[in-house]
């Protein structure tokens, strides 16, 4: 059977630029409107808007609601995308993003443009806010400044740059309009953000409003590599010597729960453990704290850069091989399925099963110091109820 083709979707950076040009495409529609004053009938709803990508490309949404306000001494417009993240396991899929732009009327009210003055185009300074379900960076080492919303530069350009767009696409001329505030908000970005990393982050109160490209590809590596290289910027700026990688939330509860270490030295590799080693030397950490339960333990012992089943499960009779060859010999009449299957076995049968785990943890440790250059690695085994085993 042909299998399907993953479908890729876009950020919220990119569904916060098309709903900010949609909004500023409204606001232009009632500023150029022929009587050029507060008007009760609204101008024509926009149903999609095309915007354009970082690389250049063009892309289109749909837009889900729009609203504009008028009276006598202000407009305001809004407009809302829904995020489609495609087949990526984003917590943000369908979440809505939306724009609101306010000016004040009475400093704008000019005579409708005229063709020989449309080369004096205004092209207004354009300050971006956040509203609810946007996050505020509380912790230094992210790219926006303690204190602000969480819009990551590239997004702050691509909805600076959407804006621009509709002022050069629909034309308005007022030598009077020098800037506008464009305010971007999430419906339940605070119950968004619950499920995310964004609190360790120092990022309180919604999601974040991310992307480098305006391109979700699904299950790509790169929204994990981007967090745990944040997540060690944070560590680094909050004072951490250590860093603490776990392969799963078990294992960094585990060692939470022993060893108290700073909220902000812990970071979650999942699968990416040559990666976050390297980042790790490179951020200057004096020590590398590495958690995980058996079979990644495993896994990593026998030399394994990554250790998620996409990348191959375990295979049981390399394993089984590579006990025996460090000493740890397995009852030749088992055969085993599962790497917790042989972890059971050692538990149960073997005289002294920590001193097997240890010889385990120990091969994973010289193995992760080979990554890191020497930089020191204490491993931590987690049990499968959560609690550390052993450390070495």
């Amino acid at each position: 059977m042909k299998r399907r083709q993953l479908r890729s979707g876009y950020t919220t950076g990119a569904c916060a630029a098309a709903s900010a040009k949609a909004a500023a495409q409204l606001l232009i529609k009632k500023l150029n409107s022929p009587s050029n004053c507060p008007n009760p009938k609204s101008p024509a709803s926009i149903k999609m808007i095309t915007i354009t990508l970082p690389d250049g490309e063009k892309a289109s949404f749909k837009i889900n609601n729009t609203s504009l306000i008028a009276n006598e001494s202000e407009i305001i417009a809004a407009a809302s995308t829904i995020k489609f993240a495609g087949d990526d396991p984003d917590v943000t899929n369908g979440a809505e993003i939306i724009a609101e732009i306010a000016i004040k009327l009475n400093a704008y009210m000019h005579p409708k443009p005229t063709p020989a003055l449309s080369s004096q185009m205004s092209r207004p300074a354009i300050n971006i806010t956040g509203g609810k379900g946007v996050g505020i960076v509380t912790k230094p080492g992210l790219s926006v400044a303690i204190g602000f919303p969480a819009i990551n530069p590239v997004p702050q350009k691509m909805i600076k740059d959407a804006i621009t767009e509709a002022f050069k696409e629909d034309g308005y001329l007022s030598p009077n309009l020098s800037e506008l505030t464009v305010n971007i908000s999430v419906t339940n970005g605070e119950q968004l953000a619950l499920k995310t990393l964004n609190s360790r982050l120092g990022i309180i109160g919604g999601i974040s409003i991310l992307g480098t490209t305006g391109i979700v590809k699904p299950l790509s590596s790169e929204a994990w590599t981007a967090t745990i290289s944040t997540s060690m910027d944070v560590a680094i700026a909050t004072g951490c010597t250590d860093v603490v990688l776990s392969a799963g939330r078990a294992s960094e509860k585990a060692h939470l729960k022993k060893y108290h270490f700073a909220e902000e030295s812990y970071v979650m590799m999942g699968d990416y453990l040559e990666y976050s080693l390297l980042e790790a030397k490179r951020h200057g950490f004096k020590k590398v704290h590495l958690c995980a339960q058996w079979a990644k333990m495993l896994k990593i012992a026998m030399s394994t850069p990554h250790t998620h089943v996409r990348y191959g499960a375990i295979d049981i009779k390399k394993a089984v091989k590579f006990l025996n060859q460090v000493g740890i010999i397995l009852p030749e009449e088992m055969e085993f399925n599962t790497a917790r299957e042989i972890f059971e076995i050692i538990n149960s049968t073997f005289q002294n099963p920590i001193s097997v785990f240890k010889e385990v943890c120990y091969c994973a440790q010289k193995y992760a110091e080979v990554i890191t250059d020497e930089l020191s690695v204490i491993c931590y085994l987690v049990s499968y109820e959560g609690e550390i085993i052993l450390s070495i």
